[in-house]
């Protein structure tokens, strides 16, 4: 059901204190407890929160504790409907043009967050399923033409009708990117035998060398900015391929060190050579030891290439030769090279990494205690972050897709409480809570869930028991929990850091499925509960669905403020009947702005 009504504005005050919920689970604070409804039941119906709040109302008449109030939450303008909160265009302006930083996160503080929901353009539909997806969207899902004109030669996509087609054309790949990473697996044999499982392409395009990889068991970090005009990133993910907005500048990449199998750039304008070589050391620190560089444009097959590139040879030539000399002092060695294709591969060892200690050799080595994994707002560092030789993270020393999902990973030691122990248990409890789920939520392993993201994971146990479904799961860790995202990587899965008091870094309508399991209690001490529910109701498709694992108090407190942001919810028990931890079920509404234009 489509609905168009608007809510009206009430301020959210009074919510419960979380902190002590922290220090005692099964203690409700002795404080008064506002709890909001709609109050237009034609705007949203769901008997099954109403049976919640009467009962709650029954159990504390009397108490003192519980007040039932109204709420809803305004809609935002019509022009919001591609806000990006943390990398916002009408914000750039306050920032630096140096290398770009104005492009990379700057979040609203907390008295400019918008507390109203996004709504869809006009027009909107429910996503076309996957694998169809892959080929074809609605337009008025991503509704923008710029980039239809502007690389309409490059046939990244083309109009035809109501829909947009990708033909999986590319700069660099006019025949085709079927063709392309078929060239690309005869210059590397490890892409054929699950060697490498884990990829990222910075500079990605609508993303359509990640999508064919899929098919080729090999799982993509799509990587652009936020773009005035393209918006690369929304476009990748209503295909159903997985994408982050995000840029190579002055912080580091939101991913661990020694994580990625492989790197690829296809003329992605990124100037690897300048700044003293800082972006090709954030590729070096997040590829794992014997992975692969691949570079396809600008300087390499510049013998032949240089007259299409508004430059002269001698400078193409030079441009290639600082390149190579550059890779060469991180260790990295040429691979392999056809035509437009070049692949350099990073060291399997550290004896290379000696020759740093040379006085004045440059980059030199890390050594100002800057953690190699600590990748949340951390500055670049003009310096190579050397691999653990203690550590088995090399590409040879893992074991081959898809066996690596189930290993337990050597970095698993290194996080507070991590043993190959308590991975094989959170690996095993996985397994039938997501049975569990499948019961409760049945369009998971159905075409109606693509695009899935684990809020919250400790070692991707979640996305490693839906493995066989066909969806992706975008594995979050907090920057401020134990750091087990290198697992994630090590087991052939994807994520990245992030701190939920901000906004994610992804367009709005990009997620079918939400799984939070234990945030709440986690990080409610710091964060705001209606603004992360907020956050989620952003990037949640219409007709999506959300999984809230939570202890009855902060379940309770989910589903009051689900209903004024137009979700649907019911309430069951977890696999296990455990009295104090329930889960929530919840569904968003389509519905259509009332509000055109309006900002």
């Amino acid at each position: 059901m489509v609905d168009k009504t608007a809510g009206q504005k009430v301020k959210v005050t009074d919510l419960p204190n979380p902190s002590s919920q922290i220090q005692k689970p099964r203690y409700i604070p002795r404080k008064k407890i506002v709890i909001y409804f709609w109050d237009n039941e034609d705007v949203h119906s769901s008997k099954d929160v109403s049976k919640f709040v009467e009962s709650l109302s029954e159990t504390n008449s009397g108490s003192g504790l519980i007040q039932v109030k109204q709420i809803s939450f305004p809609q935002c303008g019509a022009d919001y409907q591609d806000y990006t909160p943390c990398t916002d265009p009408k914000r750039w302006k306050k920032y630096s043009v140096h290398r770009l930083s104005f492009l990379e996160r700057h979040c609203p503080p907390v008295f400019e967050k918008m507390e109203c929901l996004v709504p869809p353009p006009d027009g909107y539909k429910t996503p076309i399923k996957w694998p169809k997806s892959r080929d074809e969207c609605w337009y008025r899902n991503v509704p923008y033409d710029w980039i239809n004109k502007q690389k309409s030669n490059q046939h990244w996509l083309r109009k035809e009708g109501e829909k947009f087609r990708f033909p999986g054309g590319g700069t660099m790949f006019p025949n085709g990117v079927s063709a392309y990473v078929d060239l690309m697996r005869d210059l590397i044999p490890e892409m054929h035998d699950g060697t490498i499982r884990t990829a990222i392409d910075t500079g990605c395009g609508v993303a359509s060398w990640g999508g064919d990889l899929l098919d080729r068991g090999i799982l993509t970090v799509s990587l652009a900015p936020r773009d005035n005009h393209e918006a690369q990133v929304q476009f990748a993910l209503e295909r159903g391929i997985p994408a982050i907005l995000g840029i190579i500048s002055t912080q580091r990449l939101p991913f661990p060190s020694n994580s990625f199998d492989m790197a690829h750039c296809s003329r992605c304008l990124i100037p690897w050579t300048e700044f003293g070589g800082i972006y090709l050391l954030e590729i070096h620190r997040i590829l794992r030891p014997g992975g692969f560089w691949i570079l396809s444009g600008p300087p390499v097959n510049y013998e032949n290439r240089w007259r299409g590139w508004n430059t002269t040879i001698e400078d193409q030539k030079s441009d290639y030769e600082k390149l190579q000399d550059l890779l060469a002092s991180m260790c990295f060695t040429l691979y392999n090279k056809k035509d437009d294709i070049a692949v350099w591969q990073k060291s399997n060892d550290n004896t290379c990494y000696s020759k740093l200690a040379i006085p004045d050799a440059y980059p030199p080595k890390c050594d100002d205690g800057t953690e190699p994994d600590s990748a949340w707002y951390t500055p670049l560092r003009p310096c190579v972050v050397v691999p653990n030789p203690k550590v088995k993270i090399a590409l040879k020393s893992l074991p081959k897709w898809p066996e690596r999902l189930h290993v337990g990973p050597e970095r698993v030691a290194d996080i507070r409480g991590g043993s190959i122990g308590a991975f094989r248990l959170d690996d095993s409890q996985w397994k039938v809570r997501a049975k569990h789920y499948k019961k409760l939520l049945p369009a998971i392993g159905s075409d109606k869930i693509r695009n899935v993201m684990d809020i919250n994971t400790l070692y991707g146990g979640f996305a490693a028991a839906l493995i066989s479904d066909p969806l992706w799961v975008m594995n979050v860790v907090s920057s401020y929990a134990a750091n087990s995202l290198a697992v994630v990587y090590d087991r052939g899965l994807i994520g990245t850091y992030h701190d939920w008091c901000e906004a994610f870094s992804t367009y709005p309508r990009t997620y079918d499925l939400l799984h939070l399991d234990g945030l709440f209690t986690a990080e409610s001490h710091r964060c705001e509960m209606k603004h992360v529910l907020l956050e989620m109701d952003r990037i949640l498709r219409p007709n999506g669905y959300a999984i809230v694992r939570e202890t009855n108090y902060y379940v309770d407190a989910v589903a009051a403020i689900a209903k004024g942001m137009r979700w649907g919810c019911h309430k069951e028990e977890t696999e296990k009947g455990v009295k104090n931890e329930k889960i929530l079920i919840c569904q968003k509404k389509l519905w259509y702005s009332s509000n055109q234009n309006s900002r």
